[in-house]
């Protein structure tokens, strides 16, 4: 057996958002030999967002994160180009002595993972993005997050116009929908575009749209990818794409995925 399958054992977190108590659950249940991979969002919302930072960060190379909306809506705060919405619970956070350290060390993150042929996300993809494309892609945005000049860049990242994908587009608008195609997407029109405006679960999606994992032609459809990102959807196993958003801050659970076996663990805050 090569080292490389022996490291292919980890297990898969939806959107944890700040549920520390949860997460300490979990990572008890998870076996110490096991990687943990986080689909994203891991502030907000939650009472927590401290406890779930350190908790992550304590795991060292054990862990694998990608960057969700409200990870980034945290460094756009912070850095002046966005404010709290009635709904953040980010105050400690924003307060903490150390904060221009997580700061740092989350704006590092990246925005997806790729590892043993297993594609991670916070949201989803566009269906006209190859797998290659979107590993390209997100490389732009983590690019800006990493600069020297990120806290001027963050405000352009925000918005919902553009709301579909094309190869000319450049500067902020490219961004804007990178952003928004990796952490906000959920379903897509009949052309691939975006709308934001649904959030609900899946049987009540109007006609006219479609889950960005069952679109036609999809072109990553032959890769395997975790997301979270749409509590509404809950744990759903569709069209070789699995979400782990089980809405734990909603007061619901949180949700592990064991890769290959596909074993489901599950704790509540």
């Amino acid at each position: 057996m090569t080292t490389a399958q022996t490291r292919k054992n980890f297990y898969v977190i939806g959107d944890v958002q700040g549920c520390a108590n949860a997460l300490r659950r979990m990572i008890k249940k998870i076996p110490e030999s096991a990687d943990i991979w986080f689909c994203g969002d891991l502030i907000n919302r939650g009472s927590d967002s401290l406890g779930v930072l350190r908790q992550i960060r304590a795991l060292g190379a054990r862990a694998r994160v990608v960057l969700g909306n409200h990870d980034i809506h945290l460094l756009a705060v912070a850095a002046g180009a966005r404010t709290l919405n009635k709904s953040d619970t980010l105050d400690a956070l924003l307060a903490a002595p150390d904060l221009e350290e997580w700061l740092n060390w989350l704006r590092f993150m990246p925005l997806v993972h790729y590892e043993y042929g297993v594609l991670m996300v916070h949201a989803g993809v566009l269906p006209s993005w190859t797998l290659a494309q979107t590993l390209s892609y997100a490389h732009e945005l983590e690019a800006v997050l990493r600069s020297d000049d990120y806290k001027q860049r963050l405000k352009s990242i925000f918005g919902n116009e553009p709301n579909r994908w094309s190869d000319k587009l450049k500067g902020d608008e490219r961004l804007r929908v990178i952003t928004n195609a990796l952490t906000r997407l959920r379903v897509c029109d009949a052309k691939g575009g975006i709308e934001f405006k649904f959030k609900g679960e899946i049987h009540n999606i109007p006609a006219n749209l479609r889950p960005w994992f069952a679109m036609p032609q999809r072109k990553t459809a032959d890769t395997p990818i975790f997301f979270g990102h749409w509590s509404a959807l809950g744990l759903h196993r569709s069209h070789n794409t699995i979400c782990l958003d089980t809405g734990c801050v909603w007061g619901r659970h949180l949700t592990a995925y064991h890769y290959p076996s596909g074993e489901i663990l599950a704790t509540a805050e």
